[in-house]
């Protein structure tokens, strides 16, 4: 069976990736959750995580033997590992674009990840519009995410027609979405809604929130837990 090693739920947007992909496919592995604290060379988060991943970050597969690291690497290796899953498209032009908008969300919207770190517990509308108001290229990156939500197949469907790894790694984005309120089409509302139905989504949503834990370095905007929590 697999071993998944995360980091905070509420916080870590590169180990949602992955769980929510072997979540919402039924395939079964072992959560091991190591807890940020910081990324001191010295910690207990960065002892731990560079046992297993010489990067020294979450998420980390491992397969027997096998460590796998980096979120894109271990959804590609799980879909490998599980074709009848169907995690990414049979029909060609689907499977590409599933690979690009995914690549695409692997190394791109800095400025969407730099000032709206997730945050699943807290509701930060008011952040979210002093931002939106402030930073043109935070707009710009949105609108990028409105267009590659909005081309979707059909008005009903996923990304790339049924649930694939390109959902799975928008999952965190629409955790943004959430958190910060930006702006989107009515054709992406209704894919943030649809994410947010997944039961894979529902029960990280519930967990991060049972965490009870606060993290400075991963807080700009909350000065302590209960400030600003979803009701």
């Amino acid at each position: 069976m697999y071993q998944l090693f995360i980091g905070n739920k509420n916080y870590s947007t590169w180990s949602m990736r992955p769980w929510i992909l072997l979540k919402q496919a039924g395939i079964p592995f072992q959560e091991q959750l190591i807890q940020f604290d910081s990324f001191d060379a010295d910690s207990q988060f960065k002892t731990e995580i560079l046992k297993l991943n010489p990067t020294g970050k979450v998420p980390a597969l491992a397969d027997g033997d096998l460590i796998v690291w980096d979120s894109l690497a271990i959804c590609e290796y799980v879909a490998e590992q599980y074709p009848e899953k169907a995690l990414l498209p049979q029909d060609q032009k689907l499977r590409a674009r599933a690979r690009c908008i995914s690549a695409e969300m692997h190394s791109s919207f800095q400025s969407l990840r730099n000032l709206c770190p997730m945050n699943v517990e807290a509701d930060l509308t008011h952040v979210g519009k002093q931002l939106w108001a402030e930073h043109t290229q935070l707009r710009a990156e949105v609108a990028r995410i409105d267009q590659i939500w909005s081309q979707r197949p059909s008005e009903d469907s996923f990304l790339c027609g049924e649930f694939s790894l390109a959902d799975a790694f928008y999952a965190p984005v629409v955790m943004r979405f959430e958190c910060y309120q930006l702006p989107l089409s009515d054709a992406s509302q209704a894919y943030r809604q649809k994410i947010l139905a997944l039961s894979s989504v529902q029960q990280w949503i519930a967990e991060a929130k049972q965490e009870h834990m606060f993290v400075p370095f991963d807080e700009p905007y909350r000065q302590h837990r209960d400030e600003f929590l979803k009701a």
